[in-house]
């Protein structure tokens, strides 16, 4: 028997752990579990180790008894599982009882001299008790899982319904009063997917929630205005293609989220993740490998047959329109080194196999490193063109040129001009879809492979529909409501831009083998910013409000990565500089998560909350470029002296804002947007010093390394640099309060129902 009567998550029942709050509701039970498991009939055993089994096997069956007490009252207010729940209660409370009659010794506890009468002598029994418990208990789970996900559904439902009835409204004032219905359903459902997504183990399932919930954030407000134009002109055929595309896309990512969370198998399931190239050289790289084990287990037929498909793929690049001949040619080459390369391993494996080798012969250990380098090379190229194809469009299409005289020749009533920039941004949408595919072939994970096709979908979605709203003002120029239209579709275009200068930054470093952070806890501290919590009011903003940060929160977003970017690059991580500028940029981020509604900043009380903390690591960081800038020539030193000031002006800013207490939505609104600016101008100037300070430490180190100790150096500038205010949520080692008091705090927070 294995030390852990659980090998896998599935137990005796062949109930699948999908989640992570089950998966972290049985560890415990697993633990103390296994503890006793591992107690192995010895012949002696001490009376305190006794006395430790029976209070262990107490404790399971209590617990068991209150877990048991939850899931019957789950069944009570659920009648279709009341009988299933009731059942695997019944077996849970009959294992917990179980498990405490064998580790119960009676009273006294009988000696180590009596043998035969020792707690726990019932090995078989206990295990055979264990198996029932987890088997039962993660039944339990999963049937109250199944509740998360009959919520979900019937929210679904709901925001349906609502759905229906606002396509088919003809009033402004039926729109309005369906409208605000629909938002406090789309609320319900945003909380309810958006938990639902953080819960999933599965990062394919949670990618594609994650998409099909920032569908449905976008078009959210495409709708409104959309109707809004509709209604207005009842008549105009492209503001009812507008709208009627919405609707669709709006329906298509409902079902989608049903298909997740209830793993409905539909006809797109298999087109979601086409083959990538990347995941055809990771296959056939280990087929190759694994020929060093087993010479017969593939034929040399069907290893070069894997090949072919793969060179197959490669047609995406160098059919393209848009690659260069050097690049293609590059990619050519490659593939036919590639050819030879295996070519050459088959020949050797083939005389392998005739001497009847049990491993692999000298020649093909050399055959298999040449394959191996080949497609790596051919890797790299492939990635280095769709960066560079990636990068120089983002940089063209940062302008958004297009945009702009659609704008401007839909105001002017100009229909030829409104054709003629329709068709300029129908070949940039052909662009950038089949950049993103590319994207895709190199992305490096399954999560990141589901982005790019998210974000090939939108583009390709969204380009029609700006042309449609741009065909509705020009044919109605005075129209205030299609000119906001045009513009709201402009903006998730512009939206999707930067979504996919960020997704190129993750691709690249998935490719550079950069380790993922770890997210910055961002809750106040307790006591030190909870001053005015009984006087201040969390206010939650509306949709509207919230769209209008959301421009700022993606400059946020940028800015923290480029803050990150850039750390990566100082010799010398453990610098004071490089600590704080990395906590400003997780803070950064994380008010960024605030703007979407997602996040451990739930109100915009915990916004200002965290404004605070991150205006006290910006003076702290202050005080590092002070100390850093001593040993700086005058020159030099101003620059640094000068743009410290400016972090030290926006620190205080931020601080005076905390301050000042707010009274209503308007003044509320207008200090989140305060706060959010600051912020953005302190990592503006941090971005730039970064460079500059590291350029001038690699300078003057060297200059040190001729006169001097560098480890004498840095003490003589440790000792001149503050001390931090002990127990700093910045600190790595210590936030200040426990775990019990987190998980308090984070449920006492208010829902922030914007989104």
């Amino acid at each position: 028997m294995a030390s852990s009567p659980c090998g896998n998550t599935n137990f005796d029942s062949g109930l699948e752990i999908k989640t992570r709050s089950v998966e972290q509701t049985l560890i415990p039970l697993v633990s103390q579990i296994t503890t006793l498991i591992n107690h192995k009939d010895k012949p002696n055993k001490s009376e305190r180790t006794l006395a430790a089994i029976h209070r262990v096997g107490q404790a399971v069956s209590v617990a068991v008894g209150r877990f048991v007490a939850v899931g019957e009252a789950i069944a009570s207010e659920n009648q279709e599982l009341k009988d299933e729940m009731g059942q695997a209660c019944f077996e849970a409370r009959r294992a917990g009882d179980a498990i405490a009659q064998l580790t119960d010794a009676g009273s006294p506890l009988p000696s180590q001299s009596e043998g035969c009468g020792t707690v726990f002598n019932d090995r078989t029994g206990m295990v055979k008790a264990a198996r029932l418990l987890l088997s039962s208990v993660t039944k339990v789970l999963v049937l109250a899982d199944r509740i998360v996900i009959k919520q979900i559904i019937t929210s679904r439902n709901k925001v349906l319904v609502t759905l229906d009835h606002l396509e088919r409204v003809s009033t402004f004032q039926e729109f309005v009063q369906i409208f605000s219905q629909f938002g406090n359903e789309m609320v319900e459902f945003a909380h309810l997917t958006g938990d639902r997504q953080n819960d999933l183990k599965d990062e394919k399932k949670k990618a594609r929630m994650a998409a099909a919930r920032a569908v449905l954030e976008k078009c959210t407000m495409m709708l409104l205005t959309a109707s809004k134009t509709c209604l207005r002109h009842p008549d105009c055929e492209s503001a009812r293609i507008n709208k009627d595309a919405v609707f669709q896309r709006m329906r298509c990512a409902l079902e989608q989220v049903i298909e997740i969370v209830t793993e409905a198998r539909s006809c797109g399931e298999n087109k979601i993740l086409p083959a990538s190239i990347y995941n055809g050289i990771k296959d056939f790289k280990s087929n190759v490998e694994c020929l060093r084990e087993n010479l017969y287990t593939l034929s040399p037929q069907s290893m070069g047959g894997q090949l072919e498909a793969l060179v197959e793929r490669t047609e995406d690049f160098t059919d393209s329109a848009y690659t260069s001949h050097e690049q293609r040619q590059a990619i050519l080459g490659l593939c036919q080194l590639a050819r030879q390369d295996t070519q050459q391993l088959v020949h050797a494996w083939v005389e392998a196999q005739s001497v009847h080798a049990k491993e692999a012969t000298e020649g093909m250990e050399v055959a298999i490193l040449k394959t191996c380098q080949s497609l790596n090379d051919l890797r790299r190229e492939l990635h280095k063109v769709a960066v560079c194809r990636t990068t120089d469009l983002l940089k063209v299409h940062g302008e958004h040129l297009p945009l702009r005289a659609l704008k401007a020749a839909g105001a002017e009533g100009n229909l030829e001009a409104v054709a003629e920039y329709s068709r300029t941004l129908t070949e940039q949408k052909e662009q950038l879809v089949e950049t993103c595919r590319l994207l895709c072939h190199v992305s490096g994970t399954e999560p990141l492979e589901i982005t790019c096709i998210h974000a090939e979908e939108t583009f390709h979605v969204i380009g029609p529909q700006i042309i449609s709203a741009a065909q509705t003002l020009a044919l109605h120029p005075s129209s205030k409501i299609a000119k906001e239209n045009l513009e709201v579709f402009c903006e998730a275009w512009e939206s999707q831009l930067c979504d996919m200068a960020l997704l190129l930054r993750e691709i690249n470093d998935v490719f550079e083998g950069r380790r993922e952070k770890r997210s910055y806890l961002s809750l106040p501290r307790a006591g030190k910013h909870t001053a005015n919590l009984k006087t201040a009011k969390a206010v939650k903003l509306d949709a509207e409000e919230q769209s209008s940060m959301a421009k700022l929160g993606l400059e946020l977003r940028l800015l923290s990565s480029d803050v990150d970017t850039e750390v990566e690059k100082w010799e010398e991580q453990e610098h004071d500089i490089v600590r704080q500028s990395q906590s400003l940029a997780s803070m950064a981020y994380n008010m960024y998560l605030f703007t979407r509604g997602e996040g451990l900043l739930k109100t915009t009380l915990d916004l200002f909350h965290q404004a605070e903390v991150l205006s006290e690591e910006g003076l702290q960081l202050c005080s590092s470029f002070r100390t850093f800038s001593t040993q700086l020539v005058d020159e030099e030193k101003s620059v640094v002296m000068t743009e410290m000031e400016k972090v030290v002006a926006f620190c205080q800013q931020l601080q005076m804002g905390g301050k000042t207490p707010v009274q209503g939505k308007t003044a509320t609104f207008q200090k989140v947007d305060s706060s959010i600016q600051a912020t953005r101008g302190i990592l503006t100037v941090v971005l730039y010093l970064l460079p500059f300070c590291n350029k001038l430490n690699k300078k003057y180190k060297s200059e040190r390394s001729s006169l001097g100790s560098p480890q004498d150096w840095r003490e003589r500038q440790d000792a001149s640099t503050p001390v931090k205010e002990e127990g700093a949520l910045h600190n790595k080692n210590s936030n200040g309060f426990g775990v019990k008091c987190l998980e308090q705090h984070i449920a006492g927070l208010n829902i922030l129902e914007s989104k």
